[in-house]
């Protein structure tokens, strides 16, 4: 059945009453009605597809909590066609894009290298079942570029985190986790936790409804980066199976404490406690060698997904032989008497190692290896420039709000408002929306740099951010002089 053709409601009057109860001044009200009036314009057809596809579509696409105040503009961007550093959408706007596909894109959208391959592949056929001609050339790469022994595949970073958690579990015999606050693993429910703050015992709670407390009930929540974090996975070693962290996280890119992690490896090495490092974004974007190359040591096992997929759905496993083995029972050789000799644990999925998302992975991980790590220096040093550039605005303007980045991902590094300045906590909001009519495609203040982005992108980027937030005084919701 087809979608209704949904006529969007005239939403004049409802937003003026909501403005006028929102505490607003008369000037706020004025701008802010006449911003979402242009904004729903500029982006009429992508406001029309998500009205039309709500009856039938459940899909929160990543927009953040709703604010009844921006109702009108609450819907994702739809994209038409996208290459390099730019995306079009259904209504035909130019975005100098840096979700860079939720830190996928590297090398920008649609790079030439993987798109041959991909319709190479397609030529060929889609053949799931028997085993991708490719799967061991690219675990072989994976391992060369890593310094990890043994690899597998599965179709997303969730599953990818899943199975190192069981696999950890598996060899150590062991139930205990530890993860880290404002750390993101996946959707997992057995990630899907925050610390009980009432009982102030470290355990987990669930984070959302649906997941279920005795899922959790294995699981420590720390501080990262705090040495008492330590102490407590010292009084806990004989249950701990495993620690797994984000190195570096993508809410908190400034917190980078190599230390700590230096730290974190002697100890859980010396207690025979599973290191799995999270590399879904920091994995092959940071360095060649990811989080664990930059920061100088080697995690037991490792997750991977994102970057090394080239746009295809894939997660990665890797680790010390010690721990895959439990995924195939270890090496064996034809010809002799050896055999699997390690007890295995359950590990499956249709479409593993897909055949579009080896080839795909292949040329990836080829043109890294042919780059070099000058590919993510260059990346690096010029993300690091762009920040400099953006926080010196920011502190001129007396803007409460600093960026901090770790290589090209960047980020808030502080956003200290008042809760009784709701004025500048509601100009940070719009900042976004301001954003995206200036044609910089984004989520939050975070982002990502690709080696497609020019210093004419970046300098695009830095206009569109001074005139937002010229427009934001204008409108009342900055003052005009730095002082917020």
């Amino acid at each position: 059945m087809n979608a209704p053709k949904v006529t969007l409601p005239q939403h004049s009057d409802n937003l003026t009453k909501l403005l006028a109860t929102a505490g607003l001044t008369n000037q706020q009200q004025k701008y802010l009605r006449d911003f979402i009036n242009r904004y729903s314009d500029r982006t009429k057809k992508s406001k029309q597809i998500s009205q039309n596809s709500r009856p039938f579509l459940a899909d929160d696409k990543n927009l953040g909590d709703f604010n009844l105040l921006f109702k009108e503009m609450y819907y994702p961007i739809v994209a038409h066609c996208s290459l390099g550093s730019k995306i079009w959408d259904v209504d035909g706007n130019e975005y100098v894009d840096v979700i860079m596909g939720l830190g996928i894109n590297l090398f920008g959208h649609n790079p030439s290298f993987i798109k041959e391959a991909l319709i190479a592949q397609l030529d060929k056929g889609i053949q799931i079942g028997p085993q991708s001609e490719v799967v061991g050339e690219v675990a072989e790469l994976v391992a060369q570029l890593t310094g990890m022994e043994r690899v597998c595949f599965s179709n997303t970073g969730t599953e990818a985190v899943m199975s190192a958690i069981r696999i950890a579990r598996a060899v150590t015999g062991r139930n205990k986790i530890v993860i880290f606050s404002g750390s993101y693993h996946g959707h997992f429910d057995g990630t899907l936790i925050k610390a009980n703050k009432v009982e102030n015992n470290h355990s987990a709670i669930p984070l959302t409804p649906g997941v279920l407390p005795n899922f959790v009930n294995d699981v420590l929540v720390l501080e990262y980066g705090n040495p008492e974090s330590l102490e407590i996975i010292k009084t806990h070693q004989q249950d701990l199976a495993a620690v797994l962290v984000v190195p570096v996280q993508t809410s908190r890119p400034g917190l980078q404490p190599k230390e700590f992690l230096h730290q974190l490896r002697e100890l859980t090495q010396a207690t025979e406690i599973a290191l799995i490092f999270d590399e879904m974004v920091t994995g092959f974007r940071i360095h060649p060698g990811g989080a664990q190359a930059y920061f100088g040591l080697q995690a037991d096992i490792a997750t991977y997904g994102k970057i090394v997929g080239g746009g295809m759905p894939i997660g990665l496993i890797a680790g010390k032989s010690k721990y895959m083995d439990a995924i195939d029972g270890g090496v064996w050789n034809y010809g002799d008497d050896s055999y699997p000799q390690t007890k295995k644990t359950f590990f499956a999925g249709t479409f593993c190692k897909h055949p579009l998302a080896m080839i795909a992975a292949k040329a990836v991980l080829k043109y890294l290896q042919s780059e070099g790590s000058s590919l993510h220096q260059k990346l690096n040093e010029r993300t690091t420039k762009f920040v400099a550039a953006l926080n010196n605005y920011l502190t001129i303007e007396g803007l409460p709000l600093q960026m901090a980045n770790f290589g090209s991902l960047f980020g808030s590094a502080s956003l200290e408002i008042s809760e009784e300045n709701s004025a500048a906590s509601l100009a940070m909001d719009l900042l976004k929306y301001h954003l995206l009519a200036q044609g910089v495609h984004l989520l939050g203040v975070s982002g990502y740099l690709s080696t497609a982005h020019t210093d004419e992108d970046i300098n695009y980027i830095l206009q569109a951010v001074k005139d937002s937030v010229e427009q934001l005084k204008s409108g009342g919701f900055l003052p005009s002089c730095a002082s917020v």
